[in-house]
């Protein structure tokens, strides 16, 4: 093919009127530069800037491959972060119905005790205000006797019955006493 460009090109004259990169006396020279610059360009490519950007492409696969990795492994220790705080929860809520049921329990103990104080309290004055009132209730009873007595010695003298306070005294205990 060369060999027939090169024929044609020996057929034309330099005095054709055409654009010169068009003119056929011209193309195996540019057939020959075009394969010299492509295959400088295959060289460049293929031995500088290709391996550049495979290591490049390579390395962005390994750092996605490692912060993959990473983000599972920082993903996993979140996930045993929440259930360890569950779990911590989960016990400190345990321990706090414990410190609740203990404090509720102490409660009811001090309130029990502060009752059967008040209690034992009320009894000590019930026991003296009975005793009071019996104390009163027999001078009470005393002196109804004797204003009875009396009353009956008065009313025996209107009758015109002379009665002593003896025998008063006994009449109106024996009525008191059925």
């Amino acid at each position: 093919m060369v060999l027939m460009l090169l024929a044609e090109t020996a057929a034309y004259s330099e005095d054709s009127s055409g654009f010169p990169p068009f003119e056929p006396w011209h193309w195996p020279s540019q057939v020959f530069w075009l394969i010299v610059t492509f295959g400088v360009l295959y060289l460049v490519l293929s031995r500088a800037v290709l391996p550049k950007f495979a290591s490049t492409i390579e390395r962005r696969g390994n750092q996605i491959a490692n912060d993959l990795d990473e983000a599972a492994s920082l993903g996993e220790q979140a996930q045993e972060a929440v259930q360890a705080q569950e779990v911590e929860l989960a016990s400190a809520r345990s321990r706090a119905r414990a410190t609740a049921a203990d404090a509720q329990a102490e409660m009811e103990r001090e309130i029990a005790a502060e009752t059967a104080k008040i209690e034992a309290s009320l009894e000590k004055q019930m026991a003296e205000a009975t005793a009071k009132i019996d104390a009163l209730r027999a001078d009470a009873m005393s002196n109804v006797q004797s204003i009875a007595s009396e009353t009956a010695q008065a009313m025996a003298s209107r009758l015109g019955v002379s009665v002593d306070s003896k025998a008063a005294a006994s009449a109106v205990k024996s009525v008191l006493d059925r």
